[in-house]
């Protein structure tokens, strides 16, 4: 990721600019509020709440990132990790949640929705290896349950990025590294009509540091025509993604220890896994009855085809390989209009809109394999999974100093299951009302004061509604889960620009859900667990101290805990409790640009008793580079700059390596890339 010349006297304001009543509303809106040039020492925009902002294209060129998923750490206390092959979706964490692949937050590319329900692998499951960042405009997110407008897997936070609809010119880069990295990327804008059409191709493939080379190959292609004037937007936009890699998933500390495995060494050599994904999205926005109306629909076409050994040889003649294959269409879209009223000598600002989405899902299966070969099925399953969903919205100016929000949320879900075991399929539906509240008081000598409360959810996996029995004996009697997990949440917060080129926020939140998700090592799947609580403070900070310099720094501490009694513990496996990121951003005048991340967070326990706990992780990764010309840039990226031997993620179950008899239990972890270098090129014709 490289930087540009223009615009870092605004990274700060668009870094800390949130938007207007609605939170997430229409591309338009959003650009309408953040595009400024004003100083850090003025509030823009009118945000719900502390914790909701935008970042821009000239912020994400200045930062180094090793892995597209780590676009998403621009959210601040949003930690983006791996425990596998870089082809699965990334492992992601946020206000004391381990999200797992996405459980609670909602993440959609420009409105079209990323996560999967009922995936073969995990609830909620967010790949963005399909997302070309130099294509990314900006970043939006916000967190907590207060927005009417954010659905399902939106508890703990919701992101949405936007792609650009041109680029200035063709533009052609070309990056190499360690470990046989490489990557091209070329695309370009050309005028078609009263259009543009935006195409762009991007093709990358690298081993990693792992002893088993992974291999990983992906490709991505974007074509899209889009139409812009004074009435209104409309756009057609095409992606593809398809990629193939060799995994080295999370290994047995005592391996390490006694010298029988390297720390970037393997278990399973066989490993791996291949995904696409293909869509097709409508875009079209413009005045409409006195507002702003805006129409999405979008249809996908996705694939995964996962294989996992994380126990290793339990079973001591087969092995403890397993299959994941999600094989699923999706089809859905939204109707949004936004318009301001004037009534009781108030002003008002009006939001309504529908959603409805569709899950076809014709395999969702978990299989015994052997070296990648079939061996036994244990469950597979046709399921398709629909919702539909209705959400107002009204702020309310009550002063120039006060405004409120309050909104509505409906969902219904509907589920229907057909299992290779008769007995497991079935029909099920819920519904869910969510009330949605903000107040905010200010700006008073450029400081706003935010109160917020609403309520959220996210979904089960369908089979869990309608199991009865234990595929794997077919008798045993399952337990079924809620098909909605209801999530309550509360902030107060606090933003300002009182002291000299700097804005401040600070944020006080809790948030209760009634059902915790836990991985399940021996199944590497989630289930559904006890009820939990979470409280903490987000602090963050940007300074603009030189118009070409830009520091900033968020720190996020955070507690988490079951709710009730029992002799277990109320300690959440995985629950990060604290959170630092700091950052600073240069693009000097005389040619020369870069940035540097430092990112920390803390120890976690692993068990719910609390007497096991990981490691804290601590990285810092640089980038330099130059303006050889106006069209031509070079750049140099160092990754884990003191090449730290910490992990990404780790695991506290039992497993069974081929030299023993019977399962231990054992720490079993993901460690972080060492430092590694990459250089890259760029020109714009």
């Amino acid at each position: 990721m490289h930087g540009t010349r223009s615009g870092i006297a605004i990274i700060g304001c668009c870094l800390w600019t949130c938007v207007q009543a609605g939170g997430i509303p229409t591309k338009a809106r959003w650009l309408e509020e953040v595009i400024v040039t004003g100083k850090l020492d003025r509030l823009r925009g009118s945000p719900e709440s502390a914790t909701v902002g935008v970042v821009t294209a000239e912020q994400l060129d200045l930062r180094p990132i090793l892995r597209t998923g780590e676009l998403l750490e621009v959210v601040p206390g949003l930690v983006v990790t791996q425990h596998s092959g870089d082809g699965k979706a990334n492992q992601y964490f946020l206000r004391g949640f381990n999200l797992d692949h996405g459980t609670d937050l909602a993440t959609s590319v420009d409105g079209m929705p990323v996560n999967m329900p009922t995936h073969a692998h995990g609830q909620g499951y967010t790949d963005i290896n399909f997302v070309i960042p130099e294509l990314v405009e900006s970043i939006e997110y916000r967190k907590g349950p207060y927005y009417a407008n954010s659905g399902n897997f939106s508890a703990a936070g919701a992101v949405n990025l936007h792609y650009k609809d041109t680029v200035d010119a063709l533009l052609a880069l070309a990056e190499v590294g360690e470990n046989d990295f490489s990557r091209a990327l070329l695309a370009a804008s050309p005028r078609l009509g009263d259009g543009a059409l935006l195409f762009a191709i991007d093709h990358s493939e690298g081993d990693g540091p792992w002893q088993l080379e992974q291999n990983f190959r992906k490709t991505n292609a974007l074509l899209r025509y889009s139409r812009q004037n004074e009435r209104g937007r409309f756009a057609v936009t095409a992606q593809g993604y398809e990629g193939e890699w060799r995994s080295t998933d999370q290994i047995p500390l005592r391996a390490v220890e006694q010298g029988l495995i390297d720390r970037f060494g393997f278990v399973d050599p066989t490993d791996g896994g291949e995904s696409h994904r293909f869509s097709l999205g409508l875009d079209a926005m413009g005045e409409w009855a006195g507002g702003r109306g805006q129409v999405r629909l979008y249809a996908i076409d996705y694939r995964l085809d996962l294989f996992s050994n994380f126990t290793y040889a339990i079973d001591a003649e087969q092995g403890d390989q397993f299959e994941q294959l999600d094989e699923r269409r999706i089809y859905g879209g939204s109707a949004s209009w936004l318009r301001p009223l004037r009534l009781a000598q108030l002003d008002h600002d009006l939001e309504m809109g529908v959603e409805t989405r569709r899950d076809a899902i014709g395999t969702v299966g978990l299989y015994r394999t052997k070296a990648r070969d079939r061996i036994g099925t244990t469950r597979q399953d046709e399921v398709t999974q629909s919702s539909y969903s209705a959400y107002s919205a009204v702020t309310t100016h009550w002063s120039e100093h006060v405004r409120s929000s309050l909104g509505l949320r409906a969902d219904y879900f509907a589920f229907d299951v057909r299992s290779d075991l008769a007995v497991n399929s079935g029909r099920a539906s819920d519904s869910t009302l969510s009330p949605k509240f903000s107040l905010v008081f200010g700006p008073w000598h450029e400081t706003e004061l935010f109160f917020n409360a609403g309520q959220g959810f996210h979904s089960n996996d369908a089979r869990g509604t309608t199991i009865r029995v234990d595929p794997v004996d077919g008798v045993t009697p399952a337990a079924r889960v809620d098909p909605l997990v209801d999530a309550f949440g509360m902030d107060v917060g606090l933003r300002t620009a009182i002291l000299p080129n700097m804005q401040l926020t600070l944020s006080l939140w809790t948030l209760d859900l009634d059902s915790e998700l836990l991985f399940v090592g021996d199944a590497g799947l989630t289930e559904a667990s006890r009820a939990s609580e979470r409280r903490g403070v987000e602090v963050g900070a940007i300074w603009n101290p030189l118009t070409w310099l830009i520091l900033d720094a968020d720190l996020a501490w955070s507690r988490s805990r079951f709710r009730g009694n029992d002799p277990a513990g109320d300690r959440i496996p995985g629950a990060v409790e604290s959170v630092a990121s700091v950052g600073l951003a240069i693009e000097h005048p005389s040619g020369w640009f870069g940035g540097a991340r430092f990112r920390h967070f803390g120890a976690a326990p692993l068990i719910e008793n609390g007497s096991v706990r990981s490691r804290p992780t601590t990285l810092v990764n640089l980038e330099a580079g130059y303006h050889v010309t106006d069209s031509l840039k070079v750049s140099a990226a160092v990754f884990n700059v003191f090449d730290r031997d910490d992990n990404d993620i780790t695991y506290l179950y039992e497993s069974q390596l081929a030299t023993e008899t019977a399962p231990v239990q054992d720490i079993h972890f993901h460690p972080v890339e060492p430092r590694t270098v990459r250089l890259t090129v760029s020109t714009a014709f």
